[in-house]
C-alpha cells in the first residue's frame, strides 16, 4: 500500500497550485479535514433529509440503452446536487468545487468546463466494484472527488476508497475525514461497509 499526498486545507479553493502539483505527480491527493466541520455536518443533515424523504433513488450502471440496475456492482442510491430538493449546504459545497476547478485550469490546462455532483448512500453490505469514472465512449469527465459525510466512523467499519495507481499498487482511504481527488482515469472501488456509508461523488469536466 502507499499513501498519497496530503493537504490540511481549510480554504480548498485557494490551494489549487499544490493540489495540481498532487495530480500531477501521483495521479491522486488526500484533502484532510475539508468540507470544514460546519459544512460536513449541514451537507450530512441534508443527506439525511432526503434520505428521510424518499429523495434518493437507486443508481444504475452502464449509459443509454445498456443503463440498469445492478446492485452486484453497484448498490448507492443518488440524488444530484443541482436538484432543487436539495439544501442551500449543496449548492455552498458546489461553489467550492466550480472554484477549485477553476484553480486545477490554470495550473493543469485541462479544459475544465463544469462541475458535476451527487449525495451517496450505500446500506450495509453494499459497495461499487473496481471501475473507472471515465465512460468508454467519452473523456469527459478529468477529475474526480470524494467527500465524506460519516461521523464516529470506526476501523473494522469497512467501506474504504481503494484507488489503483497507474503503478499497479493501492491505497485504501477510510471513508471518513476529508475528501479525496484524483484522476478519472484511474480505477477506484468503494469496499462494502459494515454500516452505512455517506458522501459526495463529484467530477470536473471539459466538453
Amino acid at each position: 500500500m502507499h499513501s498519497l499526498p496530503s493537504l490540511n486545507a481549510q480554504d480548498v479553493a485557494a490551494d489549487g497550485e499544490r493540489l495540481a502539483d498532487a495530480l500531477r505527480d501521483h495521479g491522486a491527493c488526500w484533502i484532510a479535514d475539508w468540507p470544514p466541520p460546519a459544512l460536513r455536518d449541514a451537507l450530512r443533515d441534508d443527506l439525511r433529509r432526503l434520505l428521510a424523504d424518499g429523495g434518493l433513488a437507486p443508481a444504475a450502471v452502464g449509459r443509454a440503452e445498456g443503463r440498469a440496475r445492478r446492485e452486484d456492482i453497484r448498490a448507492d442510491s443518488t440524488c444530484w446536487l443541482d436538484d432543487p430538493r436539495c439544501g442551500e449546504p449543496a449548492r455552498r459545497f458546489l461553489a467550492v468545487l466550480d472554484e477549485v476547478r477553476t484553480q486545477l485550469n490554470r495550473q493543469l490546462f485541462l479544459g475544465l468546463r463544469s462541475v458535476e455532483a451527487h449525495y451517496a448512500a450505500y446500506p450495509p453490505g453494499g459497495g461499487y466494484a473496481r471501475h473507472r469514472d471515465r465512460f468508454r465512449d467519452s473523456d469527459a469527465r478529468r477529475v474526480s472527488w470524494v467527500t465524506y459525510l460519516n461521523a464516529g466512523w470506526n476501523d473494522g467499519d469497512g467501506g474504504a476508497l481503494r484507488i489503483w495507481r497507474e503503478d499497479g499498487d493501492t491505497v485504501d482511504l477510510p471513508p471518513v475525514g476529508g475528501s479525496v481527488c484524483f484522476l478519472s482515469e484511474l480505477e477506484h472501488e468503494v469496499l462494502p461497509a459494515g454500516r452505512e456509508r455517506l458522501s459526495i461523488a463529484c467530477w470536473m469536466r471539459r466538453d
